[in-house]
């Protein structure tokens, strides 16, 4: 064979020039784009990379012959992952509200960790208010498109008595919630360790100059009776619940849903920033018993549930009262007073005379007042 003809033009494209596909490949890979899915099977995978056509850019052939193996490992992930979803609705709400609690104190009390052990060198009081703010607002975002985002049992129980909320899901709420700042609360203790430690002088103390567990809990000033502490919880509670129950308002706020958590957390600001300095604004029974629970066991003792003469069941029992003073109150004031929307009466006129198709109507408008 001369050396024309082995290296001819004809000769090299005929040589490096891969097989076309098939109607049925092309169609495969239409209808795969179609659906906006990813080409993980093996069937796909391998239509776009065959082990007898080399890549056009020059990739060497053994990556394309691993290709199909690789898609395969990931198509194996994909169908583990959905048989670990969870189907009943309820367990996912619960796991949702664990997890946005878990946010809220994560942020919170690990603000609250860094302004204290660094004795306010990194931080002050308007970072712990913005750490529970922020931390409401990111709570809010990850858990609301699965349970709502309730984050507070006081809350909960307050859309319960709103009928929003059955009652048959609120024990269940309420323990993961409690569950989520548990475990929110050990998590800055683990980050907080070192410097815990070494803050306190190797011991954890609940009262003192160098207390540390109002980190984790809050605990009234010294000044501040029971009753005292009480009524500044109940009144804290009353003036969330009014300002998100308002953000909720359809009928009574235009907010766009996407602000909506960013709001929440505006409230949680403004409250820490003008109702804080009693006892610290738990507002929320699991934002407080969920790290007194942890700092009991982690070595505080029941010293966190002693001091402040027993303030321990104040920040459970007052925002409860306070989410339901709250709650009558816009209900009372403002909810029951929305005028009815004009569909109603045009719904009514439009059922009576559903199926008129006289002569004498055609052409007549309905009267939508009721006869009498």
């Amino acid at each position: 064979m001369s050396y024309n003809a082995k290296y001819s033009p004809l000769r090299r494209s005929h040589r490096l020039t891969p097989p076309e596909p098939s109607h049925k490949e092309c169609d495969a890979v239409i209808s795969s784009s179609m659906k906006g899915q990813t080409l993980l099977r093996k069937t796909d995978s391998a239509v776009l990379f065959r082990s007898d056509d080399p890549p056009d850019d020059g990739t060497p052939a053994l990556k394309a012959q691993a290709w199909p193996q690789r898609a395969e490992e990931m198509a194996g992930v994909e169908q583990l992952l959905r048989k670990c979803q969870i189907k009943n609705k309820l367990v996912r709400e619960c796991l949702a509200e664990c997890l946005g609690v878990y946010v809220l104190i994560l942020f919170g009390c690990g603000s609250v960790a860094q302004v204290t052990t660094t004795e306010e060198k990194k931080g002050q009081y308007l970072s712990i208010n913005l750490g529970f703010a922020l931390g409401v607002t990111f709570g809010v975002f990850v858990s609301r498109g699965v349970s709502g985002a309730h984050l507070n049992p006081a809350v909960s129980l307050s859309l319960c008595v709103l009928g929003r909320h059955p009652w048959i899901k609120l024990p269940f709420f309420v323990f993961f919630q409690v569950l989520g700042a548990f475990l929110g609360a050990a998590t800055v203790a683990v980050q907080y360790y070192d410097a815990i430690h070494t803050y306190g002088g190797g011991e954890l103390t609940v009262s003192g100059p160098t207390a540390t567990a109002g980190i984790f809990c809050t605990y009234p000033a010294e000044y501040l009776t029971l009753l005292g502490g009480f009524m500044d919880q109940v009144i804290g509670t009353a003036a969330l619940l009014l300002c998100v129950l308002a953000l909720g308002d359809k009928k009574n706020t235009s907010v766009h849903e996407g602000l909506q958590p960013i709001l929440v957390g505006g409230v949680v600001l403004v409250i820490g920033i003008s109702m804080g300095c009693n006892s610290g604004y738990a507002l929320n029974p699991a934002r407080d018993f969920g790290p007194r629970l942890f700092t009991y066991v982690a070595g505080w003792g029941d010293e966190v549930f002693k001091a402040g003469g027993g303030w321990w069941w104040v920040p459970i029992v007052a925002p409860c009262v306070g989410a339901l003073v709250g709650t009558l109150i816009y209900q009372l004031m403002v909810e029951v007073h929305h005028p009815s929307t004009p569909s109603e009466p045009q719904s009514w006129c439009q059922e009576a005379t559903d199926g008129e198709t006289s002569v004498e109507l055609e052409g007549v408008e309905p009267s939508c007042g009721k006869p009498t």
